[in-house]
């Protein structure tokens, strides 16, 4: 195949949801149902069960939630996919929006049950604050559900965005039997299967058959068929050009645990959702078929193989084709690198690719000059947006277990710390130099201590701080802040770029500092110009 053709096979997408939606739970029925796992795992898998594939992390699976994204790639059809599972819990929503940079679409996973809750909202801003087109699946039918009309009616007036239910519900809780497909108007059945492991067998007919009247009971079927007609008559009609510009989203039913609607999501999605298309960069559009290679690292992740505590950067190829020893210009540095160790990714598990195409995730090791953000190409004009910075909203001190543990202790901090999820900060005019971290959300510190001591042998104790606020000093006001100025319970300190930072206890700290000193410039974020997001060229 030419550059174009494997460009236009390739489908890049992320999964989100507010916690415990069924996010991760759909990513492995997808796995199943593309054919790369041959046993659906449970999130909160028992000794006889297999666990996710994407929890690949020991916490994860003894929490039973999501803390780090993961990249799946694997072919289906005539597709490769490339399926980035997301963590759902908003304390680690800073690494969902960094992999929302890296997709070209998104599948949004709701309880039919509870409807739209915070954290969907929240991501879904993120969406269409970039224009990524959204696909929607209403999960858990087999528990009772809302009325589909008023889920429906919940998009449009929370969210503000069409739906176009591509399927409908045959009932829900015990008499959820399967779906209605809009498109071929046939009525797909589906069979439970022990622990949703195998996919589910499925029976198709029309919706005027016998055996559909005889499995639905009377007042189901006469709803569903109401239902259906009032669709036909008052529904908006399917706009593929809508959908791609993030003003419409298609809308499935299911049940992610019972495997129902999992194929026809898969298979429509697959079928409407875009390839890669262009990305802004410092110098204007770059379009996917440009003929350097270009790319920008969106993650990076430290001892995903157990037997080597090595990092691995995920890298979005965003034009070009990349071959394995390639030459690329390191953006930030100026310098030319080798990428020589480069590899597919299935969650933990890695095998060396030697060719890869825009759209495609890749994995490379062995490189510790490289960041969050950073772009690779063979241009170095070419420079793509840096991905937003996120200000910490909790602090804490973290202090070693000792002099016995103190070179594990610091070689693992500096080691996780490049992950870029958690800050590190130090106290100016402090005698102790403990490391003070902050983070978006207090789960990061539970986190990051469990791996100090499982990845690294090193324990330690987490001291919880004060501040709630935290402002970067502007470069020509850093010379002038004193904490003689500053509120009571102000401190001054340093960021891991040696940049002047002010914490402070409350917003009214803040806002008093500010009105009493209006010659010293705080920014929310170092460099306001920084927060520009990596939105695909056609946004």
């Amino acid at each position: 195949m030419n550059l174009k053709q494997e460009i236009a096979r390739r489908r890049t997408f992320a999964i989100i949801s507010h916690p415990d939606a069924g996010k991760t739970t759909l990513t492995e029925k997808l796995l199943l149902y593309g054919g790369a796992v041959q046993l659906a795992g449970s999130v909160t898998a028992r000794k006889n069960q297999r666990a996710t594939t994407s929890d690949w992390m020991e916490l994860e699976r003894k929490r039973g939630i999501s803390v780090s994204s993961t990249v799946l790639q694997f072919d289906y059809r005539e597709y490769v996919v490339n399926l980035l599972d997301t963590p759902g819990h908003k304390d680690f929503s800073e690494d969902t929006y960094r992999v929302l940079m890296a997709v070209d679409a998104v599948v949004m996973v709701i309880d039919a049950g509870k409807g739209i809750e915070s954290q969907t909202r929240k991501l879904f801003e993120v969406c269409r604050m970039r224009g990524i087109p959204i696909f929607t699946f209403m999960n858990k039918l087999d528990r009772p559900a809302r009325d589909p009309l008023a889920l429906l009616d919940e998009l449009e007036r929370v969210l503000g965005i069409h739906g176009y239910p591509v399927n409908w519900p045959l009932g829900d809780g015990p008499e959820f039997r399967g779906v209605f497909d809009r498109q071929s108007k046939q009525v797909h059945f589906f069979e439970r299967v022990p622990g949703g492991a195998f996919r589910a067998p499925v029976s198709v007919h029309g919706l005027n058959d016998q055996a559909v009247r005889e499995t639905m009971s009377p007042e189901v079927y006469a709803h569903t068929v109401e239902e259906l007609a009032m669709l036909e008559g008052a529904g908006a009609a399917f706009d593929h050009a809508k959908v791609l510009a993030g003003e419409l989203t298609p809308v499935f039913f299911g049940s992610a645990v019972n495997n129902f609607g999992v194929q026809l999501l898969l298979d429509a999605f697959l079928e409407y959702s875009p390839p890669p298309g262009p990305r802004h960069s410092a110098n204007g559009a770059i379009a996917p078929d440009h003929e350097p290679f270009s790319g920008f690292i969106f993650k990076i992740q430290s001892n995903m193989d157990p037997k080597h505590r090595d990092q691995i950067a995920f890298l979005r190829i965003c034009s070009g084709q990349f071959t394995r020893d390639m030459r690329v210009v390191h953006s930030r540095t100026g310098e030319t690198v080798r990428l020589s160790s480069s590899h597919k990714l299935f969650a933990r598990e890695r095998e060396t690719v030697e060719e890869a195409f825009p759209g495609d995730v890749i994995g490379l090791v062995g490189h510790p000059e490289f960041g969050i953000g950073d772009t690779l190409s063979e241009d170095p004009a070419i420079v793509f947006h840096e991905i937003p910075r996120f200000a910490p909203e909790c602090f804490a001190l973290l202090h070693g277990a000792g002099a016995s543990q103190a070179k594990r202790f610091r070689a693992g901090l500096d080691h996780l710390l490049q992950e870029g999820v958690v800050q590190t900060f130090f106290l100016k005019n402090s005698q102790q130099r403990v490391p003070l971290l902050g983070a978006v959300g207090p789960l990061q510190f539970e986190v990051l201590q469990y791996r100090l001591k499982t990845e690294y042998g090193a324990d330690s104790r987490l001291e919880p701080a004060s501040w709630k606020i935290i402002r970067w000093a502007a470069p020509e006001s850093a010379a002038g802040l004193t904490e003689e100025i500053l509120p009571s319970g102000s401190r001054l300190a340093i960021d891991d770029r040696q940049q002047t930072v002010v914490l402070f206890p409350e917003e009214w700290a803040c806002n008093f500092f500010v009105e009493r000193n209006p010659k010293i410039k705080l920014l929310k974020l170092p460099g306001q110009e920084q927060t520009e997001s990596l939105k695909p060229a056609n946004t």
